[in-house]
């Protein structure tokens, strides 16, 4: 849905530095070396500040914990995370952002005041959007006369940024599974494409997603109290 591009528009808007990182990406099977990347990322923003540091996926940070191994792996990260969002060391011009796809499975503890207090929910884009990101994603493809974006942009609602990037891919491997040489993609290319990409947000879980926005917007704080930057 653009989480990634709307944290870099940030901190570019903001003159900032920008720093992302996937939250996945933060484990080590080394004991101790999760907790270090987290520290280190953080002390790098301070270097560089002012900066803005985008966690991708921060679901897998800051879950809520069990009792098994890999739990308490993940609840020292996360201990190390908060730590450094808390400020033993003062985050002097660094603007925490981050981005899930499961708000349901956060821990409480992330989203109490001061860490994420702003909750932003990135819905699906609308036709507008998806007619710009087929835009974007065909501008370097050579399309037949009959390849109509605003067609295609009215028949994939609640398809998000990345399933629309995976449509204009598949369009052309079709092309070119059909024959090598080809040398422009056709609408009926997209069509097949269509059979193959479903949306990423149906009905079904665009009410959840819904429900699951007012429950977050009791708990926060307004935004001119606000701190850090966060996800709705």
């Amino acid at each position: 849905t653009g989480k990634t591009l709307i944290a870099q528009a940030v901190a570019k808007e903001s003159n900032a530095n920008f720093i992302s990182v996937k939250g996945p990406e933060m484990f080590s099977k080394w004991l101790g070396e999760s907790e270090k990347a987290i520290r280190e990322t953080f002390k790098k923003a301070r270097q560089v500040a002012p900066c803005v540091v985008f966690f991708d996926e921060i679901d897998s940070i800051a879950a809520m914990q069990g009792g098994d191994t890999d739990n308490r792996t993940s609840e020292r990260v996360l201990n190390q995370l908060l730590t450094e969002m808390d400020g033993l060391e003062t985050l002097k011009d660094v603007v925490i952002i981050a981005a899930t796809n499961r708000p349901n499975l956060l821990d409480p503890a992330i989203l109490r005041p001061g860490r994420f207090d702003r909750l932003v929910y990135i819905g699906a884009p609308d036709l507008k959007g998806r007619m710009k990101i087929f835009k974007i994603h065909t501008k370097n493809t050579p399309l037949a006369e009959d390849v109509d974006l605003e067609n295609l942009a009215s028949i994939t609602e609640g398809y998000v940024g990345s399933d629309i990037e995976a449509i204009c891919r598949e369009a052309v491997m079709f092309a070119l599974r059909e024959n090598f040489d080809i040398e422009k993609i056709e609408m009926r290319h997209f069509k097949e494409a269509l059979k193959k990409v479903k949306p990423t947000i149906n009905e079904n879980i665009a009410q959840f997603y819904e429900k699951i926005e007012e429950q977050f917007k009791g708990g926060q704080r307004p935004v001119e109290t606000a701190g850090l930057v966060g996800y709705r």
